[in-house]
């Protein structure tokens, strides 16, 4: 195999769990715009179909592992619900890349009972925006001479 596709695929997996690993990577990986797109999304995308369409059977049979009661309303489960309170569907999705992981703002979108087709497509839409934004953000950045000189 060759070393683009080994780092591609390496980026890839690690954007299944942490989004912003998609634009640093890909930045030092050396690619452009749109790869850092396609990689940074693919990733997310892939968690958000695997625990849209299992996470109902997650939600079902997890229970049965955790013997601990954990508390309910912690400061986290607040801020999400007040989120959710406010901005529906597409304020999680819209905080997912940045504060949630992939896996947890789908999650969290499951457990409230969203249809699938609305999770997979506001998470879609965030996805891109935030990977597009990321990823200038950070080309932009390195052009600094001081972030220029640390990065070389």
């Amino acid at each position: 195999m060759s070393d683009y596709l080994i780092t591609f695929l390496g980026i890839y997996f690690l954007c299944l769990f942490k989004f912003i690993a998609g634009p640093l990577l890909g930045i030092a990986a050396g690619y452009g715009l749109w790869e850092i797109v396609v990689v940074t999304v693919s990733g997310m995308m892939t968690s958000v179909l695997f625990f849209t369409f299992l996470g109902e059977w997650f939600k079902k049979n997890w229970s049965g592992f955790t013997k601990k009661e954990k508390k309910k309303f912690t400061r986290r489960t607040r801020g999400i619900i007040k989120v959710w309170q406010k901005f529906g569907v597409f304020g999680i999705a819209f905080l997912t890349p940045v504060i949630l992981t992939p896996i947890g703002g789908t999650v969290v979108l499951t457990s409230f009972g969203i249809k699938k087709r609305k999770i997979i497509l506001s998470m879609l839409i965030s996805g891109l925006f935030w990977s597009i934004i990321m990823g200038i953000s950070i080309e932009k950045l390195l052009e600094i001479p001081l972030f220029k000189n640390l990065w070389t």
